[in-house]
């Protein structure tokens, strides 16, 4: 029986280390956070890699763990950063990656359902426009900071109404 529980926790922690694909779409690095324990909102983050030789674009996200997932990204608004969906999805350059990363882009849960405890995954469905729908497990990791370009942290003021930095 101890071999049956190691088994499955090895196939399931090498389901979770490789990239999830669709046609030509790859994701690589996927994690999700939320600001704490009692926050309302979440994001999730990750790379698209889009290998095939046409564009495509990220169109919707769905998952059961919040009453809305949104497609989000930032915008300076005078001296603050606030977020706003956008309704129109990311697009994915044939051949290129679209990076999914806080202060950036992402993927927005909003009322959240449970709270995103550090380790355990939540699942998350996203729709292209081409490449159609991928589901993966996503891993919650609350303590992954944010890095800008030279390496410093990320102690932007974010500003969404649920306490949440995305």
């Amino acid at each position: 029986m101890m071999l049956k529980s190691t088994t499955l926790g090895l196939i399931a922690a090498l389901a979770l280390a490789l990239p999830a694909w669709a046609e030509d779409i790859t994701i690589e690095d996927p994690y999700a956070r939320a600001a704490g324990a009692t926050a309302m909102a979440g994001a999730a983050f990750m790379t698209i890699q889009n290998d095939s030789a046409i564009a495509d674009r990220l169109v919707a996200a769905r998952s059961d763990v919040a009453e809305r997932v949104e497609l989000h990204t930032h915008v300076v608004d005078g001296d603050v950063m606030r977020m706003i969906e956008v309704e129109e999805g990311f697009a994915i350059p044939a051949g290129e990656a679209h990076n999914l990363a806080r202060g950036g882009d992402h993927v927005m849960f909003m009322g959240l359902r449970q709270p995103f405890e550090q380790g355990e995954t939540i699942t998350v469905t996203l729709t292209f426009e081409h490449a159609g729908e991928m589901t993966l497990e996503i891993p919650i990791d609350n303590e992954r900071t944010a890095m800008t370009m030279d390496g410093d942290m990320d102690h932007g003021n974010m500003d969404n109404g649920s306490g949440d930095d995305g």
